[in-house]
This record gives C-alpha cells, sequence and structure tokens, in this order.
C-alpha cells in the first residue's frame, strides 16, 4: 500500500469522526444488558444494510452450541438471543478474508446515583466520552464499522471477504461468538477492537463462573448458637477459595507472559444472596464466584482443584462437614488464549501501528478475557485484539478517550486495507 493511499485513508477517519462519534452515542444510549441486547442488534443491522452488507440476523439454539469447545452453561431466558453478520463480498477477491467483531452486551449499572453522568445517556467531556459500554466495546465496534466507511470515502474497495459480527454474551458466555462458528463463518484471519490501550493482547487468561450453594441451619436469632449460619459459612468458603487464588498466582511466575504481571489471576466473590430475615439465623447462601486461569490450563482439571477446595473447606467446618455445599457452573468456561502462529497479520497490523503511533506495537499479557480465545482455539484463526484506551470499564463513569479512538480507528482502517488488499473504486 502506498503512502497516498495510506494518507487518503487516514483523512477519511478525520472528515468520518464526528458522525463516528454521533453514531457511538447512539448505540451506548442502549441499555444492552445480559437479555436486553435487541435493539443494540436492530441497530447493528439497519447500519450494516444501509451501507449494503448482506445480512444474516439469526436466533441462537443454545442446544446448537452446548457440545462444542467453550461453552458455557446458559441461566437466563436465551430465547430472544440474536446474532448478527454482515459480509462483504468483493468483485475482485485476490486479498484475504478478515473477520471483524465486536460485541453490544453490557454489564449492569450498577446504583445509578454513583455515576456522575447517567450511564445511558453518553456525555462527551474533557475529551472523553462517559457511559456504561462507551469504552468496552461499543466504541470499537462502531469504531472499525466508519474504518470500513473511510476506506470506501477513500476511493477503494477490499479485494477480500469481510464479516462484521455483532455479538452477545462476550461478559457471561462468549456463547455469541461461538454461535458464529457454529454458524460457519471463518475467514484468515479475525480483528477485535476490544479497549486494550493501544496495546496487542499477546496472552489472556481463561475464566471459570461458579455458584457456591450453602445451607445452614435455622432458628430465632436470641438462640443462634443453636443453629448453623449459611452467610457466615460461606465466608468461610470465600476464604478457602482466596488461598486458592495465592497458590495458582504462584504457578503463573512460571508463565512466559504473565510471570511480569503482578497477581493475573483474580477471584471474585461477585454476587451474593442469602437469608430471609434480620432476626433469623439464615438458612441458605448463593455466591457467585469469578476466577481467572492460565492459557494451556485445562478447565476440567481446574474444575476439580475448585471442587477440592470447597470440599476440604467444608470438612473444617462445623457444620458444612455434615452438610457440604454444592458447586454449580454457572456461566465462563473457558479457556486462556496465546497469539500464536500469526506472522502474517501481525506484519499486516504492524504497518498499520507504525503509519500512526509509530514505532512497534506493544504487547500485553490481558487480565481479562476476549472472544478471540474462539477463533485461535477451535479453528486456528490468529485472532488480534487491539483498541483504544479507556478507564472504569465495569465500574462508575466509564470512559473512552476520544483522541486514542480515532487513533485506533486509523490503525484498524490501515490494517484492514494492508490485510485484505484494496482497489480503486
Amino acid at each position: 500500500m502506498t503512502t497516498d493511499t495510506q494518507q487518503r485513508i487516514l483523512d477519511a477517519v478525520d472528515a468520518g469522526f464526528d458522525a463516528q462519534l454521533a453514531t457511538t452515542k447512539d448505540f451506548v444510549a442502549i441499555p444492552s444488558t445480559r437479555g436486553a441486547e435487541g435493539p443494540c442488534q436492530d441497530m447493528i443491522g439497519d447500519l450494516l444494510r444501509q451501507r449494503g452488507y448482506e445480512i444474516d440476523d439469526w436466533h441462537i439454539d443454545v442446544e446448537d452450541l452446548r457440545d462444542l469447545r467453550g461453552f458455557g452453561p446458559i441461566e437466563h431466558d436465551f430465547s430472544k438471543a440474536r446474532t448478527v453478520v454482515g459480509t462483504y463480498r468483493p468483485s475482485n477477491n485476490s486479498g484475504k478474508s478478515l473477520i471483524l467483531q465486536g460485541h453490544c452486551d453490557v454489564v449492569p449499572a450498577g446504583p445509578l446515583d454513583m455515576w456522575e453522568t447517567p450511564p445511558f445517556s453518553p456525555a462527551i467531556k474533557d475529551g472523553k466520552m462517559y457511559g456504561r459500554g462507551a469504552c468496552d466495546m461499543k466504541s470499537g465496534t462502531i469504531g472499525a464499522l466508519y474504518a470500513l466507511d473511510a476506506i470506501k470515502a477513500a476511493g477503494l474497495k477490499p479485494t477480500a471477504r469481510i464479516h462484521f459480527q455483532s455479538v452477545i454474551e462476550e461478559e457471561s458466555t462468549g456463547v455469541g461468538a461461538l454461535s458464529t462458528l457454529q454458524r460457519g463463518y471463518r475467514a484468515d484471519a479475525c480483528f477485535i477492537p476490544e479497549p486494550t490501550g493501544e496495546m496487542m493482547v499477546r496472552s489472556q487468561v481463561g475464566v471459570i463462573w461458579f455458584r457456591l450453594k450453602v445451607r445452614g441451619f435455622p432458628v430465632h436469632v436470641f438462640e443462634a448458637g443453636a443453629g448453623a449460619n449459611a452467610i457466615m459459612a460461606a465466608y468461610h468458603l470465600i476464604h478457602a477459595l482466596q488461598e486458592l487464588e495465592a497458590d495458582w498466582n504462584e504457578r503463573a511466575k512460571a508463565d512466559r507472559h504473565f510471570k511480569a504481571v503482578s497477581h493475573p489471576l483474580n477471584f471474585n466473590p461477585g454476587i451474593i444472596k442469602g437469608g430471609d430475615w434480620a432476626s433469623s439465623v439464615p438458612a441458605w447462601c448463593d455466591v457467585d464466584c469469578r476466577i481467572a486461569i492460565l492459557p494451556g490450563w485445562s478447565i476440567a482439571e481446574c474444575q476439580k482443584e475448585i471442587l477440592a477446595c470447597v470440599s476440604a473447606a467444608a470438612r473444617d467446618h462445623r457444620f458444612l462437614s455434615n452438610n457440604p455445599p454444592q458447586v454449580e457452573w454457572s456461566g465462563f468456561l473457558s479457556e486462556g488464549y496465546e497469539l500464536v502462529d500469526a506472522a502474517e497479520p501481525e506484519a499486516a497490523f504492524a504497518k498499520a501501528f507504525d503509519a500512526v503511533y509509530g514505532g512497534v506495537v506493544p504487547d500485553r499479557a490481558f487480565t481479562a478475557l476476549t472472544d478471540t480465545r474462539f477463533y485461535g482455539l477451535n479453528y486456528n484463526i490468529p485472532s488480534l485484539c487491539f483498541g483504544a484506551k479507556g478507564a472504569a470499564m465495569h465500574g462508575f463513569n466509564e470512559y473512552v478517550e476520544l483522541d486514542s479512538l480515532r487513533k485506533s480507528t486509523k490503525a484498524t482502517a490501515l490494517f484492514i486495507a494492508e490485510w485484505c488488499g484494496v482497489e480503486r473504486v
């Protein structure tokens, strides 16, 4: 790709950036929490149709996915779950095909009074866009769409097939991405513009979700010693799992990517529910937990370690020793992923990065996970993950930095042009 072609694409990103931000604000304004992603998928479908892409919009059947590698159990109403894919097919198919993917699901906002601006009323101030999903990852999804627009606005068209995929469930199971593979979508590479802080994710953890179900013995609180408090018993198990977390982080010190990362494997008791009455010793407590694992670790073996940890802790407890807790697998059962055998797409992205940022692409060992794992682990599709800077993902006052978003959109556009090839319209 010539310097002149590069510059035309970069200028086109700049020319379209105000429109890109307006579309991003509209996208962020949709409260697409788990089970409510439909309006976002409608919007993406409309945007793709307006641009002339071939649309595939289907309801996901969990039974089609249950036996596939990486499937995580679905517990909520999934009857309205959809995936949307827009496909560009070139008249001259001479380049390398590409999957561009973003997820439209977002995590709950939490107490609204703890936000400085309403989470689903996106606000731009001080060079940042605030709102739930503004960073993770709606700005990246719309950025990829406008990267394609910039190529067209520059008087060019890609010379390879491109699948623009909008998926759900990235935040809890990943089955949205898995559904695209079950549907048959493949490409020579995949690119996911998650907010990585302008670094390439070289290695990422896997994640296991599980639920501790603890049962106690209820009595009136005036005779609390005669009962068994399920909430306090659950804390006993949590402390034991923190010890497992510490042990796993010791093992991580030998990993070639994560040895330089302080405490990469995090255990989190994220939801706790229990009891029925303040003056009754609680008879039940459920704790939803998340723990990370390293690339290469077996999901099944890690599940065994979790079960052994909980069982050992129960044996050391006066009540639980005779009333053992249950463990349910409640979401992610996801392996970690390491980017390997990706020299060609990495070289293409390195050229794009150098043209926008200058220098060599910095690497990142990611202590969260992304959908790239499905493409790399299941079908050896090299999957790159790179995106803008931002902060407070899953927290209050989430934001994406607009200057960084502009740059990452430029890098995405140049990568598409380099990887897929372009020709004049």
